[in-house]
């Protein structure tokens, strides 16, 4: 069914695309196969589709296309292709990433040149198990429509700085589930009955502004809406909350059967709950997941990963990986909730986890002690301020094992050059959302010869395999695990 037909109900159609568990492989044969498996070459057809279907997102459309298609040319680039030309597309993107980082090594004296000039062996990507409405985090804005409506509650097509910015409802996107875009139609369908404007510009004025939804395979719905309260008095914003309640509890909104309803006020464009804290209008304060077996507790801002079925196989990769046994202390930096950790918790002897995010440490705490896991520890605060504080006067004779999950923006100089003097940290497990990015630094620090003006005294790491998963299916996206040892 092209794009650009009439579209199905959205239940219909994302049930119709979605791939059940039952009819995967599962995880565990997933893993036990990759050391065997040959990589599946780009043929020349796959490669030729993919440039056409790159050369449409970046135009943003064809002539002729729809509204619809131009999205999910933007937002899920692959979706034209099957899903194992998809796998052929990444493999090929990470396979250039190594070679980069080869290159980049060889110019610092470092003889990292393997077969086909790559780094080091590079598995195939693993794909995920869902392949279909997988996002457990959709985040939609509001803006000006393909009709003009400023009143769209979507995702956008076009940018900022060329001006020309529509946003277009994502009924069709195949990566959101039908709940989230459930919801999204009803914020719509709120904000067009509200006399109050959106606020596209800050500057301009308007109140309405972006939602996000979250949602667990326990069937939890957390709604947490933005808004710019400008001018209006107290009196005021407790009076749009309230109809805001209304209409989710007690008007059409009570179809998408909110477990938790979030209001914020804020003036900036990204903002903690530090900043401007998060005021729960309806229900329960948290939502819950669960994964490989534990129960997690989600906050509103707390990082989770996008696609849960795909975060088991990863964890469980992750811990085969670690080589972490019963005298073993595991460093999870960047830990969020603490599912990575908590997750392995059972085969070593201490976890320690650092967040920058406040709620999110809470929730890993509350996490740990719900599921009775005793042998773990959380820190708040910036890893770059916590780590080498932490590890400057670490004597422990315990095996250190430290796995690392940064933003796209990578470790901070420090948290690498304290992870690279620690003596102890003999190996490490990189997961990275964006390899050729900032991330590439991590890597040429973590493996260049000592450096006494960086400051980089310790051994270097070598880089000894590298794992693709697929997290993001349609997407050119993946996660990619680099294990590093010394």
């Amino acid at each position: 069914m092209g794009l650009a037909a009439p579209l199905l109900p959205t239940v219909a159609l994302s049930c119709a695309l979605r791939l059940p568990h039952r009819h995967l492989r599962s995880s565990c044969a997933l893993l036990s196969s990759l050391p065997g498996q040959d990589r599946i070459p780009l043929t020349e057809k796959t490669a030729a589709k993919w440039k056409e279907k790159k050369k449409a997102r970046e135009g943003c459309s064809l002539p002729g296309s729809s509204w619809e298609e131009r999205l999910a040319n933007v937002v899920t680039p692959l979706w034209r292709l099957p899903y194992q030309e998809q796998l052929q597309v990444k493999y090929e993107s990470q396979r250039k990433v190594l070679q980069t980082l080869a290159s980049r090594l060889e110019e610092l004296g470092i003889d990292a040149q393997k077969p086909g000039g790559l780094c080091c062996p590079l598995q195939p990507v693993v794909p995920s198990p869902v392949i279909n409405g997988y996002r457990n985090k959709s985040t939609f804005s509001v803006n000006r429509g393909p009709d003009g409506n400023p009143k769209t509650v979507g995702l956008y097509v076009g940018t900022g700085r060329a001006r020309n910015i529509v946003c277009v409802k994502a009924n069709h996107v195949e990566n959101i589930p039908p709940k989230h875009k459930q919801v999204a139609q009803c914020y719509e369908e709120f904000i067009r009955r509200s006399p109050l404007d959106p606020c596209i510009l800050f500057h301009e004025g308007g109140h309405w502004r972006e939602l996000v939804v979250r949602t667990t395979s326990r069937g939890h719905t957390m709604a947490i809406i933005t808004f710019h309260p400008q001018e209006l008095d107290q009196e005021a914003l407790t009076t749009q909350k309230a109809l805001l309640k209304e209409f989710f509890t007690c008007g059409p909104g009570t179809v998408c059967a909110l477990t938790s309803l979030y209001f914020q006020e804020s003036t900036m464009t990204r903002c903690s709950h530090e900043l401007f804290p998060f005021q729960l209008l309806h229900g329960e304060p948290h939502i819950f997941e669960e994964v490989l077996g534990l129960k997690f507790r989600i906050s509103p801002d707390a990082f989770f990963q996008v696609n849960t079925a795909g975060a088991e196989v990863l964890y469980q990769a992750v811990g085969k990986l670690s080589q972490a046994g019963g005298d073993t202390v595991l460093l999870d930096i960047c830990c969020g909730t603490g599912t990575i950790g908590l997750s392995l918790a059972h085969r070593v002897s201490k976890i320690i986890g650092i967040e920058v995010v406040e709620k999110a440490v809470e929730d890993a705490r509350w996490n740990a002690a719900f599921n009775g896991i005793s042998n773990c520890e959380f820190h708040s605060g910036k890893a770059e301020a916590v780590l080498p504080q932490l590890l400057s006067s670490w004597e422990d004779a315990r095996p250190l094992v430290a796995v690392v999950n940064p933003s796209r923006a990578g470790l901070h100089y420090r948290v690498v050059r304290a992870i690279r003097n620690c003596k102890s940290i003999r190996r490490l497990l990189y997961i990275s959302c964006k390899p050729e990015g900032e991330a590439m630094r991590n890597f040429i620090e973590l493996c260049c010869p000592p450096d006494p003006g960086k400051k980089l005294a310790g051994e270097p790491f070598a880089l000894k395999l590298a794992i693709p998963f697929d997290m993001f299916p349609h997407t050119v996206h993946c996660e990619l695990v680099l294990l590093f040892t010394r």
